[in-house]
């Protein structure tokens, strides 16, 4: 929107500055004239009392009148030394003050136009310029971070999407160039990629609705949430002959039913893909801690090292070094989501290997409004 073009902040708080100072010199000035000259009498002062013949005249006494014409000369000039004295200083001074914040629109400007990596990196003391450049820095570095992790995550979403859809057009192209080809096989073939394309499209967006975090948010028991998820993944667990086991006690968290249900099936999920070929176990522990509900998940499997556990939780990363039973390897997108779902729900998530091997993952959810949920609007908490 084009705005009318107005006076600086520098100029303005000159003019502060120069009118305060102004003022100050005006009202000394009406003190000395109110409480001084105004008790001064006017016309010519004699002393009656010393005089008597042959006595030499008494020296002249200035009145009123005289000291006016003294006074208001030089009282005009010291206002005219005063205005330009608080114009030149309060310019400088107004200058000085400033120069954080010139410092600070520039990194703006900078970051306006695309570039996040600049720092203002204020020195000085603790006041509110260094303050504010230090939320600054701050603000850039997480624009900075967040702004790579999407080109990260646009960059691998486009690789995995391209990948069924290549496939795809090579089992076409095969099947257009060799009309004798067996058409049943070609056709379970597309229904795989397909269903790959599918499951990979509704995780995205998926995830996209997490991160948004604009969902209604209600009292969930955990442990309701824990027992449908293992229901629904039994035959995938007796399959791999995965033993599931549910312990606990009832236990609530502030959020979405259905999110949470794909935090906690992705979770037993990722818990049974991950885990040893036969006779492996699962559990899904709840319980109140703290003033949360508190879930966790372990599972048996080889031992995962230190160094491999950050990267669980970034997209498209499939666990480099774990091992899965079966053939299911998923879309590497089952810990991402469950860790922005968590970040969504303003809870927790840890991850910690096994001494003997496999995975314990906790996740602490809040039972009450947090800071943070407290500023939504009031339909997001019903």
């Amino acid at each position: 929107m084009d705005r009318r073009p107005g006076l600086s902040v520098r100029l303005k708080l000159t003019i502060s500055y120069a009118g305060f100072l102004f003022l100050a010199g005006a009202l000394l000035l009406a003190v000395v004239w109110v409480y001084l000259l105004r008790y001064v009498p006017d016309g010519a002062l004699v002393n009656d009392w010393d005089r008597h013949p042959g006595a030499p005249p008494p020296p002249h006494i200035p009145n009123r009148t005289d000291l006016q014409r003294a006074f208001v000369p030089r009282a005009v000039m010291a206002m005219a030394v005063l205005l330009l004295f608080g114009l030149v200083g309060g310019w400088i001074l107004a200058g000085r003050m400033l120069g954080p914040l010139a410092r600070i629109t520039d990194a703006a400007r900078m970051a306006a136009n695309g570039s996040l990596t600049h720092q203002i990196r204020l020195e000085g003391p603790n006041d509110e310029f260094r303050e504010l450049a230090d939320v600054f820095d701050a603000m850039l570095r997480q624009l900075n971070a967040h702004v790579a992790e999407q080109q990260r995550f646009a960059a691998n979403a486009s690789h995995e999407l391209r990948t069924p859809l290549a496939i795809s057009r090579t089992l076409l192209d095969v099947a257009r160039n060799d009309p004798g080809r067996d058409q049943g096989e070609l056709i379970e073939r597309l229904h795989t990629v397909n269903t790959r394309a599918i499951d990979l499209t509704e995780a995205l967006l998926l995830l996209s609705r997490s991160n948004r975090g604009t969902f209604t948010r209600e009292l969930v028991d955990l442990s309701l949430v824990a027992e449908e998820a293992t229901e629904t993944l039994l035959p995938l667990a007796e399959k791999r002959q995965i033993t599931l086991k549910v312990t606990g006690e009832p236990t609530h968290a502030l959020g979405s039913p259905a999110l949470l249900l794909r935090m906690v099936t992705n979770l037993v999920q990722n818990a049974i893909v991950h885990n040893l070929p036969t006779g492996g176990t699962v559990t899904v522990h709840t319980q109140t801690r703290n003033g949360a509900g508190v879930l966790h998940v372990e599972n048996t499997g080889h031992r995962l090292p230190l160094e491999l556990l950050p990267t669980l939780t970034e997209p498209f990363q499939r666990g480099t070094q774990r091992t899965h039973t079966g053939e299911h390897a998923g879309v590497g997108l089952g810990l991402a989501i469950v860790h922005s779902i968590v970040q969504a729900h303003h809870g927790t998530l840890h991850l910690a290997p096994r001494p003997d091997g496999g995975l314990l993952t906790t996740v602490h959810l809040p039972q009450r409004p947090t800071e943070a949920t407290s500023r939504r609007p009031l339909h997001d908490l019903q």
